[in-house]
């Protein structure tokens, strides 16, 4: 996380070890030119960091699911074995790439990059490799779907400047034994003077058949408790979710809530994330059966 000085989330960035001395960053959000700027700022005026925005020249191909190891072994000119959160420099179909073993949908895969003018030939050397089980385009709304399900978190709807990462659940990615950081000043205030008083909460609604816009208020009795940031339909637990932020004595598995929407309150369950695969097993290229154990 890229944060302020308040602690507040600017960016949520991965980052790429290419070399000792040379990174990878890539902002998945569309913001990109905002934190390239941001960036920009923070670096040496010494001229000892250089910056480079790379967007332009690279493509990208996502392959995710329970036959993405197979896709990619029909294509792969050697071998390719990746651990989670590790990259590797491997050639498909004779395509030079940069494979990226991260997921933004809760299934097993990698981020594929290649040099732009290689993005068309990638593209049909995976989908050929795939046709035989059942390889399928999926856009943005599919995998909005499955990174709730999954409970991962948006830039902009979810967490921005406004959150910090104890309230949006993201304290797993703070490491505040490193030394000097932009926010780790707040961040040790705000750890120091106790839990959150809102925290980022997943929502499971009792009625299966509508599919929330976001931005809703939630209320619990009569009272507005917060509202939704992100909303879909998770079409593998079969259930509508929404995430929002509740107050604290709220934000626990089980607590009740409602939420408006044209007029009609439709109750919901705070629930235990993630709702698909709670034990990873997916991600670690394992297929097992889907557990909804939280969206009951």
């Amino acid at each position: 996380l890229l944060l302020n000085e308040r602690a507040g989330i600017v960016a949520d960035l991965t980052i790429t070890r290419l070399a000792d001395d040379e990174f990878l960053l890539i902002d998945g959000a569309g913001t990109g030119l905002r934190t390239i700027r941001r960036v920009r700022e923070l670096a040496p005026a010494d001229g000892s960091v250089v910056i480079d925005d790379v967007s332009s020249s690279m493509a990208c191909v996502g392959l995710w699911g329970p036959d993405a190891q197979a896709v990619v072994d029909a294509v792969a000119d050697d071998p390719v074995t990746i651990g989670r959160f590790r990259a590797a420099q491997v050639r498909l179909a004779g395509i030079p790439c940069l494979m990226l073993r991260v997921s933004y949908v809760g299934e097993h895969g990698w981020e594929i990059y290649a040099h732009t003018e290689y993005g068309l030939a990638l593209w049909d050397a995976i989908a050929g490799a795939g046709a035989s089980v059942g390889i399928a385009p999926a856009g943005t709304a599919a995998q909005d779907s499955l990174r709730l399900e999954k409970g991962y978190r948006l830039w902009g709807a979810d967490i921005h400047t406004e959150f910090d990462p104890f309230e949006a659940g993201l304290d797993f990615t703070l490491a505040l034994d490193k030394g000097a950081f932009i926010g780790r000043e707040a961040l040790l205030r705000k750890r120091d003077a106790g839990p959150p008083g809102r925290q980022l909460s997943c929502l499971v609604l009792d009625d299966r058949e509508t599919v929330l816009m976001g931005r809703e208020p939630i209320f619990a009795g009569r009272q507005k408790v917060g509202f939704v940031t992100s909303a879909n339909f998770g079409f593998s637990i079969g259930r509508s979710i929404a995430y929002g932020y509740l107050p604290a004595a709220l934000a626990r598995p089980g607590e009740r809530v409602e939420i408006l929407y044209f007029g009609r309150r439709l109750p919901a369950t705070v629930s235990s994330e993630p709702l698909y695969d709670p034990a990873g097993e997916r991600l670690r290229g394992r297929s097992t059966a889907n557990t909804e154990v939280a969206a009951r």
